[in-house]
C-alpha cells in the first residue's frame, strides 16, 4: 500500500496505492469538506489542477445530506464522480471546535449540531461505521483535539483516551470491512498521533499506536494554537517513531513554508483548506510569496498573478482582470482564485517530488524556503 521509493535527510519519496489508484509522495491532499471544493470547482476540475488525492469530513456528510444517503448513491466516488483515491476525516476536528457545544466521556462525545442543534452523539464506532458507509480509502481514526497550549494533565488523559478509541476503531474497522455488502473491502485505516506540545507524551503515544500496525499514521493536534517552531519541534521528536515503510500524514497543514518544512522532517502526506479559503478572500500564492490580490496597486497591472505559474488562470488572465472580478463581487472571482491556489500547492508538491527523484531537495529547499514565505 505504500512505497518508499527513496530518501534525502529526512524527506521522503514515495507511492501511496488505494483501492481507486496511487498518488505519488510528498502529495497534498485537497480539501472538498461537503464533497466539493468550495469555490465552484468539479472533480473534474481538480484533475486537471494536478489534484490526486481528494479529502472529505465524516462530521459534515454525516449531518448532511447524510452517510446513507451517500450509501445509497453508490459511495462517495460514484456521488462526487472522482475516481482517485479518497479520505475521510474522523470527525474528531470538528468535535474540538464545537467545544461549547459539546460532553465527552469514555464513550464517545454527545454534542449539538452546528446546522440545528439536533442531540448527535459520534464514537469510535460510529465514526467508522459513517466512515465504511462513504466507501472512502483511507478511514482516519477518531480521535480528540485538544487546544495548544492545554494542561498536560489533561493532554496526557486525552491522549491515552485516544490509543484507547484507536483500538475500538480497528476492531470495528475490521468487522465492516469484512462484511459481504461493503463498498470498499479494501479500506484503509490510519491512526492520529497525539499529545499537545508535549514532546515525551507524542513518543509515548506513538510508540503505542504503531504498535497496532495500522496501514498509516498520521500526526494530529497540531496548528491549532501553538507556534510554529513548537510544531516542527513535534514533528522531529516522534518522527523517529513513526513506522518507516508506512505513509505519514500531518493533518491540517499549512503553508507552502509549512509544508517544506514537514517533508524536510519525513512526512509524505499534507492537507490543509488554506489555498481555497485564502482564495476566496483574495490571497493568492506565488513562487515570490504570497499577494492580496484585492490591493489598489493591482488595479491596472498586466502581468499574471505569477509569472512562473503555468495555471489556466494565469495564462489568461490579469491581475488587474482578477481584481476587478472581486471588487464587483462576480463568483468568477472566486473559481479562478480558487484554481490558481490549488494548481500552485499541487505544483509545489510535483516540483517537490522532482527534487527528490533528482537528490536535489536540499538545495530546492533552500533556494525556496524564505520566498515561499513571504508576503508581498
Amino acid at each position: 500500500m505504500f512505497e518508499l521509493c527513496k530518501e534525502e535527510g529526512h524527506a521522503r519519496r514515495g507511492i501511496f496505492t488505494s483501492a481507486h489508484g496511487t498518488a505519488q509522495t510528498p502529495a497534498f491532499m485537497n480539501v472538498g469538506t461537503q464533497a466539493a471544493i468550495k469555490g465552484g470547482l468539479s472533480a473534474r476540475d481538480l484533475k486537471a489542477l494536478g489534484c490526486q488525492i481528494f479529502l472529505a469530513n465524516t462530521y459534515h456528510l454525516y449531518l448532511r445530506p447524510g452517510d446513507d444517503v451517500i450509501r445509497t448513491m453508490g459511495g462517495l466516488h460514484q456521488f462526487m464522480d472522482w475516481d482517485g483515491p479518497i479520505l475521510t476525516d474522523s470527525g474528531g476536528f470538528q468535535v474540538f471546535s464545537l467545544s461549547g457545544l459539546r460532553k465527552l466521556t469514555e464513550e464517545g462525545v454527545l454534542f449539538a449540531s452546528h446546522i440545528d442543534g439536533a442531540r448527535i452523539f459520534l464514537s469510535p464506532e460510529r465514526s467508522m461505521e459513517i466512515q465504511w458507509n462513504l466507501g472512502s480509502d483511507v478511514a482516519m481514526a477518531f480521535d480528540e483535539c485538544v487546544a495548544n497550549p492545554s494542561e498536560r494533565d489533561y493532554v496526557e488523559a486525552s491522549s491515552a483516551r485516544t490509543v484507547r478509541w484507536l483500538a475500538r476503531c480497528r476492531q470495528e474497522w475490521r468487522r465492516l470491512k469484512n462484511l459481504p455488502q461493503s463498498l470498499n473491502p479494501e479500506q484503509q485505516l490510519f491512526g492520529i498521533n497525539q499529545g499537545g506540545v508535549y514532546s515525551d507524551l507524542r513518543v509515548k503515544n506513538m510508540r503505542e499506536i504503531a504498535q497496532l500496525e495500522l496501514d498509516g499514521y498520521a500526526i494530529g493536534g497540531l496548528a491549532v494554537g501553538e507556534e510554529t517552531s513548537v510544531m516542527y519541534e513535534i514533528i522531529e521528536a516522534v518522527e523517529p517513531y513513526m513506522p518507516k515503510k508506512k505513509p505519514r500524514y500531518l493533518m491540517g497543514v499549512g503553508t507552502p513554508a509549512n509544508i517544506l518544512e514537514g517533508v524536510a522532517r519525513g512526512v509524505d502526506l499534507f492537507d490543509c483548506v488554506m489555498p481555497a479559503r485564502n482564495a476566496r478572500h483574495g490571497k493568492l500564492f506565488t513562487w515570490e510569496g504570497s499577494i492580496n490580490i484585492k490591493n489598489e496597486k493591482y488595479k491596472l497591472d498586466e502581468e499574471p498573478v505569477d509569472k512562473e505559474c503555468d495555471c489556466p488562470v494565469c495564462r489568461r488572465y490579469s491581475r488587474a482582470y482578477l481584481r476587478h472580478l472581486f471588487k464587483a463581487g462576480e463568483i468568477l472571482a472566486l473559481r479562478l482564485a480558487v484554481a490558481h491556489n490549488l494548481y500552485f500547492y499541487n505544483t509545489l508538491m510535483k516540483k517537490i517530488r522532482a527534487a527528490l527523484d533528482e537528490g536535489t531537495f536540499d538545495s530546492f529547499y533552500k533556494r525556496n524556503i524564505e520566498r515561499l514565505d513571504r508576503k508581498l
